[in-house]
């Protein structure tokens, strides 16, 4: 198996930073190849501008229209194509995180706005009456497994159901769904560590021993059960979900999980 953990935390001796090296080494020794794209390392440019799209900015920029056009021609910047083609090598993506302002942080939010081009991530496939192109399940992507390992501040009860900061799931959904599904990643059930700020030394050990353990098991594990766009459970082209395929008791995006 070939992995790419994208990692983003400022601090070397934090809790991310050590699940980080965890898991570079269990995978490692369990013969795995593994890269890492440490953004605050690399010093990662977080925004989109013309740069990014060499002699393919247009004035005023269209960024859709520019990021795919300097794609397809491989004008993209040196740094973006070298993301995109860690992508492609990748089986599995890791991405290691701390949940800042219910969200992932600024620089990997600008990692994906850069990343995931237009032609790369997006746009890709057919675009007609009978076809919203290959996405949700299709695309550039497909056939990779994606996995969100973070950490929260609140303990596991504020991310319940019934709890203040809405369930961790429901969160996660513009991530999950939004930002990995669309282009094509089947999406891993998340690894969390609640109450990060928390955490003492004692409690290392029991965080790396559920980590390993998730780590072990990328290929047996499920992903999250995601209707695909394409296979009939939606209307084309008001993609919306066809009556009677909602299961009982469910709303929001729960709806767009299938049993």
């Amino acid at each position: 198996m070939k992995t790419l953990i994208v990692h983003a935390h400022p601090e070397p001796k934090s809790l991310n930073s050590s699940l980080k090296d965890l898991a570079v080494s269990t995978l490692t020794e369990a013969g795995h190849e593994v890269q890492v794209s440490d953004l605050y390392a690399m010093n990662w440019k977080t925004i989109v501008d013309a740069t990014d799209f060499g002699p393919h900015a247009s004035n005023p920029l269209q960024v859709a229209r520019d990021s795919g056009r300097a794609f397809d021609s491989g004008a993209l910047a040196a740094d973006i194509r070298a993301e995109q083609q860690k992508l492609l090598w990748a089986d599995t993506v890791i991405f290691q995180f701390p949940l800042w302002w219910y969200t992932m942080p600024a620089i990997l939010k600008g990692w994906v706005d850069r990343v995931f081009t237009y032609n790369f991530a997006y746009g890709v496939g057919e675009h007609s009456d009978t076809s919203y192109g290959e996405r949700f399940g299709e695309g550039t992507l497909a056939g990779r497994r994606a996995l969100l390992s973070v950490t929260v501040g609140g303990p596991e009860s504020h991310y319940a159901p019934r709890g203040i900061n809405g369930p961790i799931d429901d969160l996660l959904f513009p991530i999950h769904h939004g930002i990995l599904y669309y282009p094509g990643l089947e999406v891993l059930p998340p690894f969390v560590v609640y109450a990060a700020d928390r955490t003492t030394p004692d409690d290392y050990p029991d965080i790396a021993k559920s980590w390993r353990e998730r780590l072990l098991t990328l290929d047996s594990t499920d992903p999250i059960a995601f209707r695909r766009q394409n296979l009939g459970d939606y209307e084309i082209p008001s993609l919306h979900l066809k009556e009677g395929l909602e299961p009982v008791g469910r709303t929001g995006f729960g709806l767009h999980r299938h049993d």
